[in-house]
């Protein structure tokens, strides 16, 4: 049974977004963390839109704040974001991975290490190779692993990378993410 949902993305990923979040309903049973490349641009616009058209709870992640099924976290700009054991946030100013922060990679290792098989992570189109290690830990911490099919990315390099280091266990069209998330959720 699955506990927790981590999204890694970069450019092309607000459009990405804006297909699968909205698709999620109020009785989704699980958090879903989000790292998107954004740099020092505020979260604000992008989460005010997504709050106008997902049932769901959209917010920004705060330092210490418990993490509750059935809402969609983003990591704030320029903070790495990380899951500590008691299932809370941390952030830090630590220098950038992967020339990132937020980094992808730094959420999924701790999301792996703290959810280990009750942990499934999503990589979508991006620019850089972000995320591919982290979902590698994901994936020999017995989690399930998903890799938007490079073909339908807007930037195919993340894809790429996370299929090349990872070979997740699902591989899908953009347009088909949200479906499989539902069932993954939902299954006992």
């Amino acid at each position: 049974m699955y506990k927790a949902i981590v999204i890694g993305t970069s450019y092309g990923g607000l459009e990405a977004l804006k297909l699968i979040l909205p698709k999620l309903d109020e009785k989704f049973p699980l958090p879903i963390i989000v790292v998107l490349h954004i740099g020092d641009h505020s979260n604000d616009t992008f989460i005010g839109h997504l709050n106008s058209v997902c049932t769901m709870e959209v917010k920004e992640a705060e330092c210490n704040e418990p993490i509750r099924p059935g809402v969609i976290y983003f990591a704030p700009p320029n903070y790495h974001l990380q899951i500590e054991d008691n299932f809370t946030f941390s952030l830090s100013t630590a220098a950038k991975v992967n020339y990132s922060r937020p980094s992808i990679d730094v959420l999924f290792e701790s999301a792996a290490w703290v959810y280990a098989k009750s942990l499934i992570g999503v990589i979508l189109t991006g620019a850089n190779s972000d995320g591919a290690y982290g979902l590698k830990i994901i994936k020999d911490s017995g989690g399930t692993t998903i890799v938007q099919n490079p073909c339908t990315a807007l930037s195919p390099a993340m894809p790429r990378a996370a299929l090349k280091m990872c070979n997740p266990d699902i591989r899908l069209k953009l347009e088909d993410i949200s479906d499989q998330i539902i069932k993954l959720a939902f299954q006992e």
